[in-house]
């Protein structure tokens, strides 16, 4: 799912298509001839050609359409974006562990712990040159058609259950050359001039149109009786938008998938957003989003907890379907809620970049192998479509001290555990409530059954109230880690 603007998204629904070995012989030679324009693309473009210059060209030369091209070209500027922004989070994550690397040799100096200081240096220093050679090459563009895992195999035939070389050199052919991408645009005939859908009874046929380098027999390629279990409805009302006014047609783009089983078609167009079934005035539902579980509590709109729930989410050595399978249960019930009691709902504006940067210097090994699994972003993801979806509305909420705020006002009152009490202050922070110290803080639950008694800090009303929190919040984390270390040193004795 993509944001396209505030009053529609982009949506992507796949599936699978059945075709003769002709026509599926056709799809791969267009496959072949449209990845050969693209690797070609490619390196004229790392050359220093331009885009206006090598368009007719490529026409000519390899016979095929301006649509064609431009599906190419955007495929290809699609990929070297996305290597440009991964580049810079690489940048960032780096700078990231090196200063949290940097922290933590400070510390071990102080408890003289030599061998330990200098292993942490060898892998600075391995961070900083790594580091050094992404800042130097940050222009430059590496991409490798066919994945790099799949071409460093052909070193290794034996080991990767290869017979000879071209055994895997035929994969290699077949992982650059499994896909090709027909751009759509809403002034052409049903959102796409390349691939034209009609319907035809519950199904859809599309007419794809060939090459002129592939079109010696036949101009089109019909592929007839597609359906898709999923996005059905969204496609048909896409191609029905282009019947009536013109200025509320949409776009069809398709892509075209070669894997084990056969083709398959993904198809994505815009959706215009459904009426809001939610009032934020009613209350709302707020998410504390963690590693194994999620927190959603409901409250009032005076912000008083009406009902909680907690739904279990441990994506930790499932694979992506798997995982995407769990997220997506989970995600189902929480705006089947929001729909229920029509109340919006709420999460946090944060990033899990920062602390996955830092799990190479965490003690808590449990800990960091459950948060490198965590699928935080597609949690995300999966909230806002489906609340786009079902006309739920969803707000965002600056995540700062929330955890701490929930810990210490709301745990003890209402019974509720750390991440309930956090996801109630999230929906809190969304009505606009403030949330000011209170005056006793004894019994704050630490989260592994003790609890503390904090003492409380001069109030200055000069200040934001996030201050008093945030000198709460380190005192908290100080004695967390002082009485931690106590406990283990006893249970160890």
């Amino acid at each position: 799912m993509q944001q396209k603007n505030c009053k529609d998204q982009v949506f992507t629904y796949q599936t699978r298509i059945y075709v003769n070995e002709n026509d599926s012989a056709l799809l791969t030679l267009m496959a072949c001839l449209m990845n050969r324009v693209e690797h070609t693309l490619f390196a004229d473009l790392a050359k220093g050609a331009t885009v206006s210059e090598l368009k007719a060209l490529y026409l000519k030369r390899f016979q095929i359409t301006a649509r064609h091209f431009n599906a190419v070209r955007v495929t290809l500027e699609g990929k070297i974006s996305s290597i440009k922004e991964l580049q810079k989070l690489r940048i960032t994550s780096l700078k990231q562990r090196s200063s949290s690397l940097e922290k933590n040799i400070k510390k071990l100096a102080k408890k003289k712990a030599y061998r330990a200081v200098h292993e942490k240096k060898r892998r600075l220093a391995t961070l900083k040159a790594r580091l050094r050679r992404l800042e130097q090459n940050q222009e430059k563009i590496s991409l490798c058609f066919g994945t790099k895992k799949l071409f460093r195999k052909q070193y290794a035939l034996e080991k990767n259950q290869y017979s000879s070389h071209e055994e895997w050199k035929t994969d290699w052919q077949s992982a650059r050359t499994e896909s090709f991408f027909l751009l759509g645009s809403k002034d052409e005939t049903h959102g796409n001039q390349s691939c034209v859908a009609s319907l035809e009874g519950d199904s859809l046929s599309l007419r794809i149109r060939l090459p002129d380098a592939l079109s010696a027999q036949s101009k089109y390629l019909v592929i007839k009786g597609v359906q898709f279990a999923y996005g059905q409805e969204a496609i048909i009302a896409a191609l029905m938008s282009h019947s009536g006014n013109k200025e509320n047609a949409v776009a069809i783009s398709y892509r075209f998938l070669l894997d084990e089983q056969g083709w398959r078609v993904f198809v994505s167009t815009s959706v215009k957003e459904p009426p809001k079934v939610t009032r934020k005035g009613f209350g709302i539902i707020g998410v504390d989003i963690n590693a194994d579980h999620l927190a959603v509590v409901e409250t009032d709109r005076y912000g008083n907890p009406i009902a909680r729930k907690s739904y279990p989410l441990c994506t930790y050595g499932k694979t992506k379907h798997q995982a995407s399978a769990l997220i997506g249960d989970v995600v189902t019930s929480i705006i089947e809620w929001c729909v229920k009691v029509k109340k919006p709902v709420v999460i946090e504006r944060l990033s899990f970049s920062d602390k996955k940067s830092e799990l190479r210097e965490i003690g808590n090994a449990r800990y960091a192998r459950m948060l490198s699994s965590f699928s935080y972003s597609a949690i995300i993801s999966m909230i806002k479509a489906k609340s786009f979806r079902c006309g739920v509305s969803i707000e965002e909420v600056n995540p700062a001290y929330t955890s701490i705020i929930g810990r210490i006002k709301f745990a003890k009152r209402y019974g509720y555990s750390v991440h309930e009490s956090a996801a109630l202050c999230i929906g809190r922070r969304c009505l606009g409530f403030s949330e000011r110290l209170p005056r006793h803080r004894n019994m704050v639950p630490d989260g592994k059954g003790f609890h503390v008694t904090l003492s409380l800090p001069v109030r200055n009303r000069d200040k934001h109230v996030w201050s008093s929190w945030r000198i709460t919040q380190r005192k908290f984390k100080k004695w967390c880690l002082q009485h931690t270390s106590g406990r283990i040193k006893r249970s160890s004795s």
